[in-house]
């Protein structure tokens, strides 16, 4: 892998000392720009800052801004985050490989409009949709609950087109030998189809994870009390606080950021199965 992203670079060909200090110079801006601002945090956490202009002139380890910050309601806006990134992840999986199956597998009247349909969606930004959507949620009497933020995240359009796709790439042979057997398309479709999609569920998984835990617009349309608030709306709380310091404000992005990173350790292996397999079978 080193010698393909030297290649890239422009810095395969080459060698002695010159090449080795720019490579050395290059390495280095690309770990302060992509790792800076994470080091930034996770030392701004840990440490009294006094100023924002002093971030890296702070005092030493302390875990106070974890304390302010769980004293300003961060657990419960917490809380409020796993609960719906919980009951809206799992919504999403069901209707993304139910979906994915019939579009897969099935043969049904306007079943191209219908995917393109499904496909038009991912072109719709989310302010575009925020009105109406809004309206809808109003109408059925959403606002105010944690429901309301967890239905509208149930059905993704990058999450069916990842598993309709995988599941084109299951042999057919498989579904026929299990139907010769006697088994019916339920039966097919959980001890066949699902358990062969782990690589393409580890992929949606970590990508639905992530979107859902970092909405924003979805939770300030829908909530109407603080109380309400899932963590990335609570920051900007948080922000326009003139009693929180930037420590606390660090302490509580740290904890926002930690969900994701640890989403993706736990199902790393079956979302990197998921990125290759295409390649494997192509």
């Amino acid at each position: 892998m080193g010698n393909g992203f030297d290649s890239a670079l422009g810095f395969g060909a080459r060698r002695g000392p010159l090449a080795l200090l720019v490579k050395t110079i290059v390495y280095g801006l690309l770990v302060v720009v992509f790792a800076g601002p994470l080091i930034a945090l996770m030392f701004g956490a840990f440490t009294k800052v006094p100023d924002p202009t002093s971030l890296f002139s702070a005092g030493g380890f302390t875990l106070e801004n974890f304390t302010r910050a769980f004293d300003r309601g961060v657990l419960g806006y917490l809380a409020n985050s796993f609960i719906v990134v919980g009951g809206g992840l799992l919504l999403q999986i069901a209707v993304s490989i139910s979906a994915a199956y019939s579009l897969a597998r099935k043969r049904f009247p306007l079943m191209k409009l219908v995917f393109l349909l499904v496909l038009s969606t991912m072109m719709l930004p989310e302010e575009v949709l925020a009105i109406p959507l809004s309206l809808v949620l109003s109408e059925f009497e959403l606002t105010g609950s944690l429901l309301g933020m967890i239905i509208p995240v149930g059905a993704w359009a990058f999450s069916i087109l990842v598993m309709t796709e995988f599941m084109k790439e299951i042999p057919v042979e498989l579904e026929e030998a299990a139907r010769l057997d006697g088994a019916g398309d339920l039966r097919v479709f959980w001890s066949v189809v699902l358990p062969l999609c782990r690589p393409a569920l580890g992929v949606i998984g970590i990508f639905g994870f992530t979107m859902i835990w970092d909405q924003y617009l979805l939770p300030l349309l829908v909530a109407t009390d603080a109380q309400q608030f899932t963590l990335p709306l609570a920051l900007r709380t948080l922000r326009s606080d003139e009693e929180v310091g930037v420590g606390v404000l660090l302490a509580a992005a740290l904890l926002a950021l930690l969900p994701s990173v640890l989403a993706f350790i736990a199902m790393q292996r079956q979302f990197m199965r998921g990125l290759t397999s295409g390649a494997v079978k192509g």
